[in-house]
C-alpha cells in the first residue's frame, strides 16, 4: 500500500514539474516602453496661462505571450518644493482609441512577430502646465527647473498583474523654446 502511494505521489509531483516545464518553453509577455524612439516634444494646445505638450511613445511586446496593456498614466515629477509656479497634470491615451473621460481603454499587445502586426502600440503621453500665483504660463515656464514624469502602466499575460514604468526627462530650456519664451537666470 504504501509503495501505491508513494508512486501516486511521484507521478504527480513528475505531472506537475512537466506543465511547469511546458509553460516555461512557452514564455511570458514582456510590455517594453520604445522611450529611445518616441517622439519629439510638441505643443497640443496653448492658451495665456496653461500649455499641453505631449510625445507619442511605441509600446511593443517581446514576449512569447500575447499581453494585455491595461492600465497606463502620466506621472510628472515636479513637487511645489521644488517649484511652486506651476500646477502639472498627466494624461495617457492610445492613438488608435483617443479619449476625452481621462480613461485608458485596455488593449491587447500580440506577442513578437504575431502576422497581423498588433505586436505594438502608440501611447500619447501629455502634460498639462498651468501657470499659478496670476502668472502666464510664459513667466511660469521661463523660471522653472528641468522636470521628469514616468509613465506607470499595468500588464498581465501569463504571469500576474503588475506594474511597470519609465521615466521621461523633460529640460526646460525644451519646454520654453515650445512655449515660446526663455529662461531667466535665477
Amino acid at each position: 500500500m504504501e509503495t501505491i502511494l508513494l508512486c501516486i505521489i511521484a507521478i504527480a509531483v513528475l505531472v506537475v514539474a512537466l506543465v511547469k516545464l511546458y509553460f516555461s518553453h512557452l514564455g511570458i509577455e514582456e510590455i517594453i516602453a520604445k522611450t529611445d524612439s518616441r517622439t519629439d516634444f510638441k505643443v497640443d494646445e496653448q492658451t495665456e496661462d496653461s500649455l499641453t505638450f505631449s510625445t507619442d511613445i511605441e509600446f511593443v511586446n517581446e514576449g512569447k505571450q500575447c499581453a494585455t496593456l491595461m492600465d497606463c498614466f502620466v506621472r510628472p515629477q515636479l513637487p511645489y518644493e521644488q517649484y511652486d509656479g506651476l500646477e502639472l497634470k498627466g494624461h495617457a491615451e492610445l492613438l488608435s482609441a483617443p479619449r476625452e473621460d481621462d480613461y485608458f481603454e485596455a488593449y491587447i499587445i500580440q506577442r513578437k512577430g504575431y502576422e497581423n502586426n498588433l505586436d505594438h502600440a502608440f501611447i500619447k503621453a501629455q502634460v498639462k502646465l498651468t501657470a499659478r500665483h496670476g502668472m502666464t504660463i510664459k513667466e511660469a515656464i521661463s523660471k522653472m527647473p528641468d522636470f521628469n514624469f514616468q509613465i506607470i502602466w499595468l500588464e498581465t499575460g501569463r504571469r500576474v498583474a503588475n506594474y511597470r514604468q519609465v521615466r521621461i526627462e523633460v529640460p526646460a530650456a525644451e519646454l520654453a523654446k515650445l512655449a515660446g519664451t526663455e529662461l531667466v537666470e535665477a
